[in-house]
């Protein structure tokens, strides 16, 4: 009972310093560094180190609070790994990740070997035990951060294939190394207790790996059961939180049973079996929307949680007297990334500028990287603190150089989109016609990032009126004028003059510019089909607000939905570029899930769209949702 009541004692002061936590990082954010930066900070500086806000004792006590953590943080990689979003550019990712694997196994290793004899901790061992602490060393540099990398391109709005190539390699190492770490850990707890290899040892590692394939397939289909339960999103969450925790429990069980009965640690590892489960729900099964959607929504809390506990246990008179040595290890993980993806990108023929900065993206770590750290403090107290401390300043490097050698690597390849709206450039449109409608149509567009030009025959208007858009005054709207207004450029246009003029207009555009889309406001209803035929979009003031209103009495709901009337709501159509996406049945498409696809527009047919409505290139989806969901999608089918 009085341990309970300390437990909760603990639990309710690390609360307060999470609270702290989350609003003293805004500032990291705010100077440009990565939040869990500012997380790790507050942890270190609310430490038994500095502070002792929170003692050694607590911070034990508090592991449970990791077990949950590195669980979800698993989940949470396993759902990034969606295969059907990668296939076009699956040789580059397959070989990038070869490259990266390997060099920077390899080379991390054998640096970190090299430098056991400057290191503290290191210098009184056997030379197994140091071979097991640069293996783990060189499995550590191998993750990378999915979550940093997909903040990175969303704020760059990066579309391409320099994007995709990263972000599947990011994802697929990261499932990866979770494999490779059980491996070496197995081979590392051999040779720190000096057991001599054999034949039963590595039958015994075997075995590991195909339970924790096991379990991981059994988690994969309870997790699937909880979410096809009619319960609130709220309980779906909470028993995936218990899932994950209680494989935690499973682990150390069957560690505990196998040791008592068999005097040996049958070892599963609960990261792998995580991932595995994660990658089942997301990759073969219907309820991968919601899983996401869960995983979004608590991911934040989850890191919040995780690194500021993490900061707690770094050792600070450590890094002092080995931060020399942390920034030997940044540079030789450099070095060995940058052999590594110049070695990936020639086996796959990548282009010599994707080569040249391939290694870019990859700097940065995150939360699986920390994780496999504290699997090996909690694992080896006696000099797991240190080992912790020195690869988290490393870590903390990373998080500081990292995003920002992305994003210059996302510019130079020219695959950022920020001051653009869409992929592909930015929207163009012109109108023809000065008044008051035109000139608020044009007001709206721009709000909405298009790049509008308003056409006119007049001369007689004050510039300063409408300095807020861009004018044009032509002395008709002949061929060689609209040429020069650069009406051949854009991909829509919209005539506001009257009908004959809007006819030769329409005409011009649609016989000699291809232009995608015409819209033509009539002045006489009875020239309606003279527009629609030629096929234009046609809008009649007389009845057009008739019809508006029509809809609203009768599906009130339905209407506002369409015209985007909720709060940062908007309905737009979003041609699919990106041939990842082609053939990809709608219930399959990794979107967000606030958004809904009304309707699918294929070589100017219209498709009532269904959950088993097959997506085509080239293909125009009609969407509604938030504005920042609608901007994530026009990323993800973009990817010319």
């Amino acid at each position: 009972m009085d341990l309970i009541i300390e437990i909760f004692i603990y639990l309710l002061s690390f609360a307060i310093i999470v609270v702290s936590s989350n609003q003293i990082s805004k500032f990291f954010f705010k100077i440009k560094l990565p939040l869990i930066t500012g997380f790790l900070f507050i942890g270190i500086l609310t430490g038994p180190y500095v502070l002792n806000f929170v003692p050694h004792k607590a911070i034990t006590n508090l592991n449970f609070l990791n077990d949950i953590s590195l669980s979800f943080i698993a989940f949470a990689a396993g759902a990034e790994l969606y295969m059907r979003e990668f296939r076009s550019q699956m040789k580059s990712i397959s070989f990038m990740t070869l490259g990266q694997l390997f060099f920077t196994f390899i080379l991390g290793s054998i640096g970190m070997y090299l430098l056991t004899d400057s290191i503290q901790f290191t210098q009184g061992m056997s030379i197994e035990s140091r071979m097991a602490i640069s293996i783990l060393t060189g499995v550590i540099f191998v993750a990378r951060s999915p979550v940093s990398a997909i903040a990175i391109i969303n704020e760059q709005r990066a579309s391409g294939p320099f994007t995709q190539i990263t972000l599947g390699v990011t994802v697929l190492i990261d499932v990866l190394v979770i494999i490779l770490f059980t491996i070496c850990f197995a081979f590392a707890q051999t040779m720190i207790k000096g057991i001599e290899f054999s034949f039963v040892t590595i039958l015994i590692l075997i075995s590991e790996l195909l339970a924790s394939f096991l379990i991981g397939y059994v988690l994969g289909k309870l997790l699937i059961f909880i979410l096809s339960l009619k319960i609130t999103t709220e309980i779906k969450t909470f028993l995936i939180l218990v899932s994950g925790y209680c494989i935690y429990v499973l682990a150390y069980f069957i560690k505990a049973f196998t040791k008592d009965y068999f005097n040996y640690e049958f070892y599963v590892e609960p990261l792998l079996i995580c991932i595995i489960a994660s990658f089942i729900v997301t990759n073969y099964s219907r309820y991968r929307r919601e899983f996401l959607k869960i995983v979004n929504k608590v991911t934040p809390i989850i890191y919040l949680v995780f690194f500021t506990l993490t900061g707690l246990s770094v050792s600070l008179n450590v890094i002092a007297n080995s931060w020399a040595i942390a920034i030997i290890l940044f540079f030789l993980r450099i070095i060995a990334m940058v052999i590594g993806s110049f070695f990936g990108g020639s086996l796959a023929g990548d282009p010599m500028r994707f080569k040249k900065i391939g290694w870019m993206p990859y700097i940065t770590q995150a939360g699986v990287a920390i994780g496999l750290i504290k699997v090996v403090e909690e694992t080896f107290p006696t000099w797991g603190v240190d080992f912790a401390s020195i690869l988290l300043a490393v870590i903390v490097i990373n998080q500081i150089v990292g995003p920002p050698l992305f994003k210059w690597a996302i510019n130079y390849v020219g695959e950022s989109h920020l001051h653009t709206h869409g992929i592909g450039g930015e929207q163009k449109a012109i109108i023809f016609g000065l008044e008051n409608q035109s000139y608020a149509l044009a007001q709206q567009l721009k709000k909405n990032n298009w790049d509008v030009n308003i056409v006119t025959l007049r001369t007689n208007f004050n510039v300063d009126d409408y300095s807020d858009v861009s004018i044009q005054t032509v002395n008709d709207f002949s061929f060689h004028e609209l040429i020069n207004c650069g009406a051949d450029k854009v991909s829509t246009i919209v005539a506001f003059k009257t009908d004959d003029e809007n006819f030769e207009i329409c005409k011009l555009g649609f016989e000699n510019f291809g232009t995608k889309s015409i819209i033509v406001r009539v002045n006489n209803y009875c020239n309606y089909n003279r527009f629609h035929e030629m096929g234009a979009i046609v809008v009649c003031p007389s009845t057009a607000i008739i019809r508006l209103l029509d809809h609203y009495v009768r599906s009130p709901q339905a209407t506002s939905l369409l015209l985007g009337e909720g709060d940062n709501k908007d309905t737009v159509d979003i041609e699919i570029t990106n041939r990842d996406i082609h053939g990809i049945i709608l219930r399959n498409l990794r979107i967000p899930s606030d958004i809904i696809i009304l309707s699918t527009k294929r070589k100017g047919q219209m498709i009532i769209s269904t959950g088993y409505t097959r997506i085509r290139f080239g293909d125009v989806l009609t969407v509604v949702g938030s504005i920042k969901s609608i901007d994530e999608l026009r990323l993800r089918f973009g990817g010319e």
